[in-house]
C-alpha cells in the first residue's frame, strides 16, 4: 500500500525510490529545475508545494518547492524524509552583507546562525545548524566544474525578511532591540549573507540522520542597494540551478 503525507499530495510510489530532494524555495523555480532531468513529470501542486519527479543518471530526483521561510520548509523535508528521500539539497537567491561578495557570485554555506524559530523545535539552541560535509563538497565542487568559485561560509537565517534581516524599509519603522544594528555584528563576525530557510534544513537534517546542503546565488549586496534586477536574478538562478544539479549528480 502507497505511503501518503498530509501536505504534498505525493505518495512513496510517485519517488519511485527517490533519496535524494532538490528544494527551492519558490514553485515557480521547480519546473525550471527539473527540465534540466531526465523524463521530468509532474506530480502535484498543494499550496506552496509543487513537485515533480525526473532522472539523473537513470536515479530518481525529485524537486519540491518549501515555500518561504523555516516552518514551510520543516514541512516539506519532513514529508519528503517519510517517503524515503535522505539527501536534501537546497537551492536559492540571496542577500549579501559583506562589500566584497559581488552580486553573482554563489555562496555555499556551511553552517548558518539560527535567527529562525522552526529550527529549535528539532533541537536546542546549543546545537548548530551545520551543512553535510558531502553535501558541501559536492556543490563546491560542481560550482569550480562550472569554473566558479562559490563563497564557503556563514548565513545568518531569518524567520522573517524585514526586521530579522534588519530592514527599516517598514510599514512602522520600528525595530526590535535585539534587531537594530544586528547587520554590522553579523558582518564583523564574517556572516556571507541573509536567507531564510537554511537554519531550519540543516537543523533538522542533522539533528535526524539526514543529509543537507545549500547553496544560493547573490541578487543584490546589502551593503550597496536592496532591490535586484531581473536579469541579475534570472542569471543567478540558473547558475545557482547549474550547480545543484551538478552536485546531485555527485550524491544521487
Amino acid at each position: 500500500m502507497a505511503k501518503h503525507v498530509f501536505h504534498l499530495g505525493i505518495t512513496d510510489e510517485d519517488l519511485q525510490g527517490a533519496t535524494l530532494a532538490i528544494i527551492p524555495g519558490d514553485p515557480e523555480r521547480v519546473a525550471r529545475i527539473a527540465g534540466q532531468l531526465a523524463n521530468a513529470r509532474h506530480l502535484a501542486s498543494k499550496r506552496e508545494f509543487t513537485s515533480w519527479l525526473g532522472e539523473l543518471d537513470g536515479k530518481p530526483v525529485v524537486v519540491c518547492s518549501t515555500g518561504i521561510g523555516g516552518p514551510s520548509t520543516s514541512i516539506a523535508v519532513e514529508e519528503l524524509a517519510q517517503l524515503g528521500v535522505t539527501t536534501f539539497l537546497r537551492i536559492g537567491t540571496t542577500g549579501a552583507i559583506q562589500s566584497h561578495v559581488q552580486v553573482g557570485d554563489m555562496i555555499v554555506t556551511q553552517g548558518s546562525v539560527r535567527l529562525d524559530g522552526a529550527s529549535s523545535h528539532f533541537a536546542p539552541m546549543e546545537f548548530p545548524a551545520v551543512a553535510d560535509f558531502d553535501c558541501t563538497c559536492a556543490l563546491v565542487d560542481a560550482a569550480r566544474e562550472l569554473g566558479l568559485e562559490p563563497y564557503v561560509g556563514i548565513t545568518a537565517s531569518s524567520d522573517t525578511f524585514y526586521p530579522g534581516q534588519e530592514r527599516y524599509d517598514t510599514y512602522s519603522a520600528r525595530m526590535l532591540r535585539k534587531f537594530q544594528g544586528s547587520m554590522k555584528e553579523w558582518q564583523s563576525m564574517g556572516v556571507l549573507n541573509y536567507e531564510m530557510e537554511s537554519a531550519t534544513l540543516f537543523t533538522m537534517c542533522s539533528s535526524q540522520g539526514l543529509r543537507a546542503g545549500c547553496v544560493a546565488g547573490v541578487i543584490v549586496n546589502r551593503t550597496q542597494q536592496e532591490i535586484p534586477d531581473d536579469v541579475t536574478l534570472q542569471q543567478a538562478e540558473q547558475q545557482a540551478i547549474d550547480i545543484v544539479i551538478g552536485a546531485a549528480r555527485r550524491l544521487v
